[in-house]
């Protein structure tokens, strides 16, 4: 008889997510093929509109500029996260956890607070200016709040953690025997790390940068507060759909795309993880 206690442990977070992540998702994107209502609210007509609307130019733009900051942020946090893991997982065994720890700070306080620390640090009479100043700088410095580069830089700080901690997990398991056979048999250090160490860690690679792809590109609250106001990402539209503009339909039609780009990148990231990992036990 097969053994059903994993089964019956896995029943109470199924229900779960399925009540409360499965089922209002389902609703969400029925409501994007109805129609809106006059004066708001929602008209349970058939309708293809809301779906063809996403599409416009206009729409279009913001989802593209959207996915640029998104992939950009991530990019850079990939670089970043990968080399600060590398770094951990190379230091002593001993003082792995205290460095751990430190790279997971940030997430002991509030993201409103995290990203308000920005404003304070790159408005112009903030911190970088007070230290350009100090440095005996007294020119203008160039405009660093309310731009598309605070909104990176926002989403970069953020969301770094969750990089570092998703390519530590590799490094970390990562035998040192290989590099030294690999360096044994005359390769250097960085042939070794690109034709060794690199392909052995895609999987926590690729897991990372989607983690920061997927919440960046949906992101409503750092565009609004790094960014000002002065451009739109898709999250901000989304928000404005439900809450400004009552047009429900269409917001869920934003959030659609928004769904389907998640779940093409995670069954990319699915296939780079298992390719990486059939690699291995091919070698």
């Amino acid at each position: 008889m097969t053994d059903r206690k994993p089964l019956y442990l896995m029943t109470p977070a199924l229900v779960w997510l399925t009540a409360f992540m499965v089922v209002p998702c389902v609703l969400i994107l029925a409501l994007g093929f109805f129609r809106r209502g006059i004066y708001g609210g929602i008209e349970y007509t058939f309708t293809l509109e809301n779906i063809a609307l996403v599409f416009d130019p206009l729409y279009a733009g913001i989802l593209i500029k959207s996915a640029v900051i998104a992939g950009l942020s991530a990019l850079i946090a990939v670089v970043i996260g990968y080399a600060a893991a590398f770094a951990i997982a190379a230091a002593p065994a001993r003082r792995q956890p205290m460095l751990l720890f430190f790279a997971v700070l940030p997430f002991w306080s509030n993201y409103l607070v995290r990203t308000y620390a920005w404003i304070v640090m790159l408005n112009r009479e903030g911190l970088i200016a007070g230290i350009a100043a100090w440095f005996g700088y007294d020119g203008d410095l160039p405009k660093m709040l309310y731009t598309e580069s605070a909104v990176v830089i926002g989403l970069v700080y953020n969301y770094l953690p969750f990089v570092i901690l998703a390519c530590y997990a590799p490094l970390a398991r990562l035998n040192p025997e290989i590099a030294e056979a690999s360096r044994d048999l005359g390769a250097g250090g960085w042939t070794t790390f690109r034709r060794v160490i690199l392909p052995m860690t895609v999987p926590g690679i690729a897991t990372g940068f989607v983690f920061v792809f997927v919440l960046s590109i949906g992101n409503f609250v750092t565009p609004a507060l790094l960014g000002g106001g002065n451009f739109q990402m898709i999250g901000n539209l989304v928000y404005a759909q439900f809450l400004t503009a009552n047009d429900w339909p269409f917001g869920a039609a934003l959030s659609m795309v928004l769904i389907a780009i998640m779940m093409g990148l995670l069954t990319l990231q699915t296939f780079a993880s298992e390719r990486a990992s059939g690699a291995r036990r091919e070698s």
